[in-house]
């Protein structure tokens, strides 16, 4: 096993008593692994503009459009196609992967899900993203790295564990099971139908899944420095201002999957929820939905 699997993170990270504090490594740590052969860094924005712009050193590119998707079916891709991929960026199943990116982790936490659903658990995420990267003036490039093919094989893509599909959605609400809306408020009220300062798009109707709690995706983390709160927080507004049992069935959404991915990480690896899963359809599929029951 390599020395990246074995390190334990820094205090900064240990002393916020989450459930799985290794799912998280600090900029410093990252910093002192940019030439380490047995550790990948990932960045996955929404813009795919910024990592040309300027990335870690040494970071490869998963866009999360071109390199996680299927466009003609709008889903993910297959198992061969994600074998295809972790060669092309030179990843084996003993690599550790450390994901970051924009809008403090979103697609980063959104790659990091995908590549739980083919088995890749060997797998992190950068406390702070590139907003925290660029705060403390650590090194870009623009270079973009070339590593070599690896051979990797991938498991069919299991979609059981950590995925909510429309038809579990709706048992899950007449059973009145735990649901966690975590857009903005305007848009679960209805106001809107995409997240402030963007267009409204994507969906014919606005409001939220019947029974939805509001709790939105952006309470998990320091506005400041873009880093997770400590798990004394996200207690206080997980389990004591909203009432979840993470003993129980969660599922949570946002618009398409992406800050429902960041909820779905918080959840489950920082609380320690036992049972919850990202319904990455969400509100695109939902609000399009016909005869689906919605609430405003």
């Amino acid at each position: 096993m390599s020395e990246a699997n074995t390190q334990t993170e820094p205090n900064a990270i240990e002393s916020r008593e989450y459930i799985h504090p290794e799912v998280l490594v600090t900029t410093e740590w990252v910093a002192d692994h940019l030439d380490d052969p047995a550790v990948r860094i990932v960045e996955s924005n929404e813009d795919p503009l910024l990592y040309s712009a300027g990335h870690i050193p040494g970071a490869v590119e998963v866009d999360w459009t071109r390199d996680l998707n299927d466009p003609l079916i709008r889903d993910y891709l297959d198992a061969d196609h994600f074998a295809s991929l972790m060669a092309r960026i030179g990843v084996t199943k003993d690599t550790t992967v450390v994901f970051y990116g924009d809008k403090n982790n979103w697609w980063a936490c959104y790659a990091f899900w995908v590549f739980r659903l083919f088995g890749h658990t060997n797998a992190r995420v950068m406390d702070g993203g590139s907003v925290k990267w660029a705060h403390e003036s650590r090194p870009t490039s623009r270079e973009i790295p070339v590593y070599s093919t690896t051979s990797y094989e991938a498991p069919p893509r299991n979609d059981s564990a950590d995925r909510a599909f429309r038809d579990e959605v709706l048992t899950h609400i007449k059973a009145n099971k735990q649901l966690v809306d975590v857009r903005s408020p305007e848009e679960y009220s209805g106001e809107r139908m995409h997240m402030p300062d963007y267009p409204n798009e994507g969906a014919l109707r606005g409001g939220h899944i019947p029974g939805a709690r509001s709790i939105p995706w952006s309470r998990a983390i320091h506005p400041d420095s873009g880093v997770f709160k400590n798990a004394a927080d996200l207690k206080q507004i997980y389990l004591q201002e909203n009432s979840l049992n993470p003993d129980k069935p969660v599922i949570a959404y946002c618009r398409i999957g992406e800050r429902s991915s960041h909820t779905w990480f918080v959840l489950k690896f920082l609380l320690g929820f036992s049972n919850i899963k990202n319904y990455d359809g969400s509100w695109t599929e939902w609000g399009n939905l016909v005869g689906a029951p919605i609430e405003k």
